[in-house]
């Protein structure tokens, strides 16, 4: 895992434009800063979904078991199942005939939900598997069972256009006739909402961005002085597309292990992508995948849905 942390920190500080990925944010303290931004006033993103699974539980469900009745809900990047266990109680209280199948490449990510979810819900069948997505769905013995895919938390934002439509095609050739996904998307709105959400006052998504400098420190020897680089998040409200910067204040040069980076003074290291959507762009790209698009579940203030497609 260093290896590859170092491989990809180097390739993504020597191009041009400088990157690193987002998925290094995510430390033992960049997970407890992200859910210290869940829990900001200005990150609308988490209490949207769930207002949305709180209202709509009940057509949700509708929707999932339609005339078989049986499904399996799949949850892609299944985390602590927060916003999931409010439709997993609800479907349980109905008696519905499912079970729950949480996706992650995290054994212990796994292990802890499977835990909580023995002592909240032991009734509920759970099947967790450890494994990147598509793997995972070829491991499913469903005998004709419909599978309800969950992508929750607009991480599909994180894609870039081309990269979104080659992950959901690539999803699509692996379903079968009937079974539905459930995506997760921010909206388009306010562009001071959004940037908020990016920049809060606290400064905790700034802690979280710098968080990946002192990990580049700790852990390959890195020289970055975080005093010297700046947390700048942009939005664009002609393409929807929010961006996360760190920008070296003065011209220098990093170490990291046996290797040197040089920075000039302004410029940028790029660290994350969050897209937001239009209901047209949302139609657009199921059409252009093969899905349908069946309904589509808002928060009260249409900041978010949840959209859910059939293939």
């Amino acid at each position: 895992m260093k290896n590859q942390f170092a491989h990809d920190v180097l390739e993504g500080l020597n191009s041009t434009p400088k990157t690193l990925p987002s998925k290094y944010f995510y430390d033992k303290k960049g997970d407890e800063l992200f859910r210290q931004i869940m829990e900001l006033d200005e990150y609308y993103l988490t209490r949207c979904e769930y207002e949305i699974f709180q209202t709509c539980k009940d057509d949700l469900l509708k929707v999932f078991a339609n005339s078989s009745h049986k499904f399996n809900l799949v949850e892609f990047g299944a985390g602590d199942g927060y916003k999931t266990k409010v439709l997993l109680s609800h479907f349980l209280s109905k008696g519905a005939d499912f079970q729950y199948v949480p996706i992650d490449i995290s054994g212990n990510v796994l292990k802890l939900l499977e835990n909580s979810l023995k002592q909240e819900m032991p009734d509920l069948a759970v099947n967790g598997i450890r494994n990147d997505y598509f793997k995972a769905l070829e491991q499913l013995e469903n005998g004709g069972t419909r599978n309800v895919i969950f992508f929750l938390g607009s991480n599909i934002g994180n894609f870039k256009y081309e990269q979104a439509v080659s992950f959901l095609s690539e999803l699509y050739e692996n379903l079968r006739k009937g079974d539905l996904l459930l995506i997760g998307f921010d909206l388009k709105k306010d562009p001071e909402v959004i940037l908020s959400a990016y920049d809060d006052n606290e400064g905790v998504t700034r802690e979280f961005n710098m968080n990946l400098l002192d990990r580049i420190n700790n852990e390959l020897e890195g020289s970055f002085d975080r005093n010297t680089f700046k947390h700048c998040p942009s939005y664009n409200p002609l393409t929807g597309t929010t961006e996360s910067f760190l920008v070296s204040t003065e011209e220098q040069t990093i170490e990291i292990m046996d290797s040197a980076v040089h920075f000039e003074a302004w410029e940028a290291i790029h660290t994350e992508i969050s897209q937001k959507y239009s209901l047209t762009n949302i139609h657009d790209m199921a059409r252009q995948v093969g899905f349908t698009v069946k309904n589509n579940f808002f928060d009260q203030q249409r900041y978010f849905v949840d959209s859910v497609w059939e293939k």
